[in-house]
């Protein structure tokens, strides 16, 4: 499978630790980010992994972090991303059975590398599912639709001014 891994300065050895496993494991690794520097800002560097997911540049993606939660937000706000932070196996199965999850965040500060590797096993090994998490993925998709239009609508259209 090809894999996209990024991380900010606070996750790079966790991404360290996963791109060797991933290789290990016959994965095609893709990195993307800058090398770490202590000022990096994570949007950024988590934009541009989920924007190669979105292209199909990659099959799915890993973003390490301190925590992994400003990077899933982020990612989110990306059309056709489904980001979510994972601390275990069984929310890593679900998540790709259940919500097709293409980008997965982690936190070097909350869990371990071995759990970090495991998680990851369970990320890739699951199948997504159909029948009732097909509708609602939809139904995901629909909503992700409607709001990138009505936003667009909104920013081109009127202005709303307001008086004191």
């Amino acid at each position: 499978m090809k894999i996209g891994i990024a991380a900010d300065h606070a996750g790079q050895a966790l991404k360290a630790t996963l791109v060797e496993h991933l290789r290990d494991k016959g994965h095609d690794v893709k990195e993307y980010g800058p090398p770490t520097d202590p000022e990096d800002d994570y949007p950024i560097i988590v934009r541009t992994l989920a924007e190669a997911i979105a292209r199909g540049e990659v099959e799915r993606g890993i973003f390490t972090c301190g925590s992994g939660i400003g990077p899933a937000v982020a990612a989110n706000k990306i059309p056709g991303i489904r980001a979510s932070v994972l601390d275990n196996e069984w929310s890593a199965r679900d998540a790709v059975e259940h919500l097709d999850l293409n980008l997965v965040t982690m936190g070097e500060r909350v869990i371990g590398s071995e759990l970090a590797k495991s998680i990851v096993d369970a990320y890739l090994g699951a199948k997504v599912q159909g029948g009732r998490h097909e509708r609602r993925r939809k139904q995901i998709s629909d909503l992700e639709r409607a709001t990138s239009t009505s936003r667009a609508r909104s920013e081109s259209g009127s202005r709303v001014t307001t008086s004191d």
